[in-house]
């Protein structure tokens, strides 16, 4: 009964957000109260601090670091920070930057897309010319997608190609790995055009059209589009589809895919990284964030060479929820506490079942947690906790449990 009354509560707070938020059209806060010296004085907020207080004076920060911010997004003011502008790695919270950069400047109707082209005649039931498959980095591209493909070939009525099966890889530079991943992790392959999340889409459509009876007779090859092809089938996938499993199971290839629609919004051709840190900046710059003390090298967190402060990610976070277009889409994308996603497992049996909705963070190292509270008092809060230089990653897990417990008690 107390999980149906919270969900009514928060369809209630939710819609109201919509409402209310309509109203407002300017990209940027119109004033930074984000700030770690706002500090509400209210007996709420006193006794929120004063388990917090008991939180961090653990042992464990004596040979830790904390960086630590919650913001009371309903009364608009900070309620606790320690260490907030401290600049620390975020694993994989920094999909929280893909995400809502992506929702930002995309659209919520944005879709992922590969798409195939052919070149040439039909003589005989024989396609003299070429297949050209374009990769947009859909990490959705399935088998099914992949017997569509197939199927339009066979629509133009021939059993044999003679010419060549062409992979365009346009789409995106040529980089298969981010920079700064470790070369032992099991790092995602950063190929434009993919099936099943692999990078082995030429040879796996050779084998579809074999199975079609369609017999290519021609080498496979890398070329760009030419102007007279003709577009045969293209296959497409909502952000929304990418974005859920992106953030419920943190899965790195997805963000990274993110990443590279992102630099591509601008119309660059190969999108690069740097394509997309630049969308990013200009994101957080409209939710306030706006000096130098942060460093984005990738989409997804596996970067070593990824550093924000917990005052940014909550700051970002802010900004998304002011937003209704961005916060529609993230809030349901993000693990639900004791109930999915990374999340699943943790804080079950306590205040913070259900009512944290937030993405996380491991690297060696690292445990990070960053989203959203509904507190006792039906307030939004905006908060960020990263954990660095924890060699067992279960002690920043069980603190920051412990502290979205008492942001719910």
């Amino acid at each position: 009964m107390k999980h149906i009354f919270r969900n009514w509560i928060l369809s209630f707070l939710l819609a109201g957000t919509a409402g209310s938020l309509q109203a407002q059209t300017a990209d940027t806060l119109l004033t930074d109260t984000c700030t770690t010296d706002t500090i509400a004085e209210l007996p709420w907020p006193q006794n929120l601090q004063a388990r917090l207080d008991t939180l961090t004076s653990d042992r464990m920060f004596d040979y830790t670091q904390l960086g630590l911010m919650v913001y009371d997004i309903t009364a608009d003011s900070t309620l606790y920070a320690r260490g907030a502008k401290q600049i620390m790695r975020p694993a994989s919270t920094m999909k929280l930057l893909t995400a809502i950069t992506a929702l930002d400047q995309l659209g919520q109707s944005y879709r992922f897309s590969t798409s195939l082209y052919y070149t040439g005649q039909v003589e005989d039931s024989v396609l003299v010319g070429d297949l050209y498959c374009v990769g947009g980095m859909d990490p959705l591209f399935n088998n099914s997608d992949m017997e569509a493909f197939s199927a339009s070939v066979k629509a133009l009525g021939i059993h044999t190609l003679k010419g060549r099966l062409v992979a365009v890889n346009s789409f995106k530079d040529p980089d298969l790995l981010g920079e700064g991943w470790c070369w032992d992790d099991d790092n995602p392959s950063l190929s434009a055009l993919l099936i099943n999340g692999k990078d082995d889409f030429i040879s796996q459509f050779a084998q579809q059209l074999d199975k079609d009876s369609i017999f290519p007779d021609g080498p496979a090859d890398i070329a760009a589009l030419p102007k007279d092809a003709i577009l045969l089938c293209q296959r497409t996938h909502a952000i929304e589809d990418v974005l859920i499993p992106m953030m419920k199971d943190s899965n790195n290839l997805y963000a990274e895919s993110m990443f590279y629609q992102i630099g591509a919004a601008s119309g660059a051709r190969p999108a690069k990284a740097s394509h997309a840190r630049k969308a990013i900046k200009h994101t957080l710059h409209k939710a306030g964030v706006k000096d130098a003390h942060y460093k984005i090298a990738d989409g997804s967190g596996l970067s070593l060479y990824n550093y924000v402060t917990p005052e940014l990610l909550t700051k970002l976070l802010t900004y998304a929820y002011r937003k209704a277009g961005i916060y529609r889409y993230l809030y349901v994308s993000l693990p639900v506490a004791g109930e999915d996603g990374t999340l699943k497992k943790r804080m079950k049996d306590t205040p913070a079942q259900i009512n944290i909705h937030a993405k996380t963070g491991t690297l060696t190292g690292i445990s990070s947690l960053a989203g959203y509270a509904i507190a006792a008092n039906n307030h939004i809060l905006a908060f960020s906790i990263i954990n660095q230089g924890v060699m067992k990653n279960e002690q920043g897990r069980d603190f920051q449990d412990k502290v979205c417990a008492a942001l719910c008690k």
